[in-house]
C-alpha cells in the first residue's frame, strides 16, 4: 500500500505535467505525435532523472523552493480570480454545446454556503475525498523523521506545517470559489481562470509538479532499497550494484506511474481514488491503531483500563478515526468508481492513453 500510494501520487504529477504543457500550448498541435501521452512520457523521464540522488539533503533544498513557488502560484490564482471580469467559460445567457447539445454553464457565479439539493452522494463524497487528499500527508513522516538532525524537533515542524497548510488552503480555496461559483469551478482550480491568468499562475507550479513526484519516488525507492540491502555495504557505499539497483527501482515506479496517469487521465477522479484506497488507511486507520499500540508500548494504556476521563475520550476519538477510515475505504471507493463510470458515460472525460490535449 505504501509503495502503491506513492506511485499513484507520482502518476498524479505525470498527469499534471502533461496538463501544464498542454495548457501552455493551448489545445491540439500537430508538432507532437500523440500529444498527451508523449508529454507525459517526457515528464516521467525528467522526474526519474531528478529523483536519482539517494539522500534527502538535496531534496530538502528543492522542497523549500517548491513550497515558495507553490505559495506564489496559489496567491496569484486568488488575485487573478478577483480581478478578472468573469471566470473562464462564462456565458451571460444560457448556451448549449454544439457537439453534444448539453447545456453549458451560464449566468453570474452562484456561491452557496451548503451543497445544492441536486448534489448526489457520489458527487459529495468525491468532493470530500479531493479535499482530504490535500490535507493528508502523514505517509512520508517516518521517512523525514529518520533523516532529521534533531528528530525530537519534528513535532514543531509538523504543527507549523499543518496550521499554515489549513490557513493557506482554506483561504485560497474559499476565495477562488467565491469568485467562480458552482458553475465554473474546475479541478485543478487554475482552469477557472482566463487563459493568460491561468498560464501565469500554473507556471509557478512547475517546481512542485516535478519535486513532489520526485519526493514520493525517493521515499518509495528508499523503502524498497533498504530492505534489499539491509545488511549490505551497498546500502551506504557508492557501488555499481547499489546505484544500478537504486536507479532500477526508481525507473520501475516511474514506468508504473506513467501507465496509471494514462489509464486514469482525469485529475479529480484520480485524487478521489488515491484518497479512498490509500488515504483511508494512511490518513485515518493507521493513526487510530497507532494510538493504541503506542499507549501499550509506553505503559499508559492503563488510562483506558482505569476508565479515566482522558482515557475514555482519547479511546473513543481514535475509534471514530478508525471507523472514518473504514467508511472512506468502502463507501469512498464505491463513490469513486461510480463517479468514474458516470464521467465516462457522460463523455466528460478523455479515454485511457488518449492523444488528445488534456489542457485546462
Amino acid at each position: 500500500m505504501f509503495v502503491l500510494n506513492n506511485t499513484f501520487i507520482q502518476a498524479l504529477h505525470v498527469l499534471l505535467g502533461a496538463k501544464y504543457v498542454n495548457t501552455l500550448i493551448g489545445g491540439e498541435t500537430t508538432a507532437i505525435s500523440c500529444q498527451t501521452v508523449t508529454i507525459g512520457l517526457i515528464v516521467a523521464i525528467i522526474s526519474w532523472i531528478a529523483s536519482l540522488p539517494r539522500t534527502f539533503g538535496v531534496l530538502s533544498h528543492l522542497g523549500t523552493g517548491s513550497a515558495f513557488f507553490t505559495f506564489i502560484s496559489v496567491i496569484l490564482a486568488v488575485i487573478f480570480a478577483g480581478i478578472e471580469s468573469h471566470p473562464a467559460g462564462y456565458s451571460p445567457v444560457p448556451a448549449t454545446d454544439p457537439l453534444t447539445g448539453k447545456a453549458l454553464p451560464s449566468g453570474a457565479p452562484i456561491v452557496t454556503l451548503i451543497p445544492l439539493a441536486t448534489t448526489t452522494f457520489v458527487n459529495g463524497l468525491n468532493a470530500f475525498l479531493n479535499i482530504s487528499y490535500t490535507f493528508i500527508g502523514q505517509i512520508t513522516l517516518p521517512s523525514f523523521i529518520a533523516e532529521m538532525k534533531e528528530p525530537r524537533d519534528f513535532p514543531k515542524a509538523l504543527w507549523a506545517c499543518t496550521i499554515l497548510e489549513i490557513i493557506v488552503f482554506s483561504i485560497v480555496g474559499g476565495a477562488v470559489y467565491a469568485y467562480t461559483g458552482n458553475q465554473y469551478i474546475t479541478s485543478p482550480a487554475f482552469g477557472s481562470l482566463q487563459p493568460l491568468y491561468k498560464k501565469i499562475a500554473f507556471s509557478f507550479m512547475i517546481p512542485t509538479i516535478i519535486f513532489l513526484g520526485v519526493l514520493y519516488a525517493s521515499v518509495s525507492a528508499r523503502f524498497v532499497f533498504l530492505r534489499i540491502f539491509h545488511n549490505s555495504r551497498h546500502k551506504s557505499e557508492n557501488t555499481v550494484i547499489g546505484w544500478a539497483t537504486w536507479a532500477a527501482i526508481l525507473l520501475a515506479t516511474w514506468i508504473l506511474a506513467f501507465i496509471i496517469a494514462n489509464s486514469i487521465p482525469f485529475f479529480s477522479s484520480l485524487l478521489s481514488l488515491l484518497s479512498s484506497l490509500f488515504d483511508s488507511f494512511f490518513g485515518f486507520i493507521f493513526w487510530g491503531v497507532a494510538y493504541f499500540r503506542m499507549r501499550r508500548a509506553d505503559g499508559v494504556v492503563s488510562i483506558i483500563k482505569e476508565r479515566t476521563l482522558r482515557g475514555w475520550v482519547e479511546g473513543i476519538v481514535n475509534i471514530i478515526i478508525i471507523l472514518t477510515g473504514i467508511f472512506f475505504l468502502t463507501a469512498g471507493t464505491y463513490a469513486t468508481i461510480q463517479g468514474i463510470i458516470d464521467e465516462y458515460a457522460a463523455g466528460s472525460v478523455g479515454r485511457p492513453f488518449s492523444c488528445a490535449s488534456n489542457g485546462i
